[in-house]
């Protein structure tokens, strides 16, 4: 194997969807998947590429300093790709301790553990983080990568430590770092707290479809597959220190959101009473904090490492419903 890589997170949304992508891509490098299996993670994801020769999973915590030092000992790990976070802000606001403890110790415990054990040029650590940690935007304007860090949740804070963490190994020990920030995925195999899971369940349930204050706030967002290619590309071509933004171009607010999904459904899975699946949208209290505008300038990626986003919000949205419709029951299964 040309590469032993040790991914963090591989079993929860995007680190499943990466993992099967990578290891169908580069059979030639080993995949070390390194995950605690959380409430998030889910081995069911991981299907086709359980028997992959390439392949291993080990069940661990990123905080256990002793257990990943003897990682990167027995396989010898070359590179790390570092999706393991926990991220859902709603659960930070209401357990922020856990979201620090494994955000920015984990981190640390990686980065540290990996900075220890390779001394190659050619060994590389990709850290892969938010939009979140920018703060909120106004009408206008979009989020670079020199825009500075104003997070205003306890996730959004917790990975802005972990991105600093990670900054300063490379600028103190010179460690071949290099770092993302992407904004809202969506696609297959997304835990069912997240908002556009959340939309397909409630309708397809009779149940109210939970839209936070006026369902306006603004979110860019990114196929999954779309943000593989994009760590794909700068694992392998990124420059050592820099980070990259990856997002959509793909602006929607929440109602806009749950209005396409809402569409899609009564066309793909009528209602057995004849409405539309929009009479089920309900306006709650908002989310204490909840940032009114995310966008991605993501011109750095497109323009220096060639990544374009090839799915529109449209093709990705209808792809994604039909993976919710065609999985129904492991979906609702996992989402109770």
């Amino acid at each position: 194997m040309s590469k032993t890589i040790l991914i963090t997170g591989g079993a929860g949304f995007i680190g499943s969807n990466f993992v099967v992508y990578f290891c169908k891509k580069y059979p030639d490098y080993q995949l070390i998947n390194f995950d605690k299996l959380t409430y998030a993670g889910n081995l069911d994801n991981l299907r086709e590429c359980q028997a992959a020769a390439n392949y291993v999973f080990i069940r661990g915590d990123i905080c256990d300093r002793e257990l990943v030092e003897a990682v990167f000992r027995e396989y010898k790990i070359t590179d790390v790709i570092h999706l393991a976070a926990e991220s859902h802000v709603d659960n930070s606001i209401v357990s922020p301790e856990e979201f620090v403890t494994t955000n920015v110790l984990g981190t640390f415990t990686i980065l540290d553990a990996f900075r220890k054990s390779n001394s190659r040029d050619t060994s590389r650590f990709l850290h892969i983080s938010t939009d979140e940690v920018y703060g909120t935007l106004g009408e206008t304007g979009y989020f670079t990568e020199k825009t500075p860090y104003a997070p205003n949740s306890p996730y959004s804070a917790s990975k802005a430590g972990s991105d600093m963490l990670v900054r300063s190994y490379f600028h103190t020990y010179g460690t071949n770092v290099v770092s993302s920030n992407c904004s809202n995925n969506y696609g297959p195999m997304q835990h069912g707290e997240k908002l556009i899971p959340t939309i397909i369940r409630s309708a397809l349930s009779e149940k109210l479809i939970p839209i936070y204050g006026d369902g306006k706030n603004i979110r860019d967002w990114l196929y999954v597959i779309d943000h593989c290619r994009a760590l794909d590309i700068i694992f392998h071509q990124g420059k050592a220190g820099e980070t990259y933004n990856v997002g959509g171009r793909n602006e929607k607010t929440n109602l806009q959101i749950a209005d396409t999904i809402c569409a899609i459904l009564d066309e793909k899975c009528p209602r057995k009473n004849g409405k539309n699946y929009g009479k089920l949208i309900a306006f709650v209290a908002n989310r204490p904090g909840h940032d009114r505008r995310y966008a991605i300038n993501a011109a750095k990626l497109e323009t220096e490492l060639g990544w374009r986003a090839e799915e529109s919000f449209d093709t990705g949205i209808g792809k994604t419903v039909e993976w919710y419709l065609a999985h129904r029951e492991y979906f609702f299964k996992k989402s109770r």
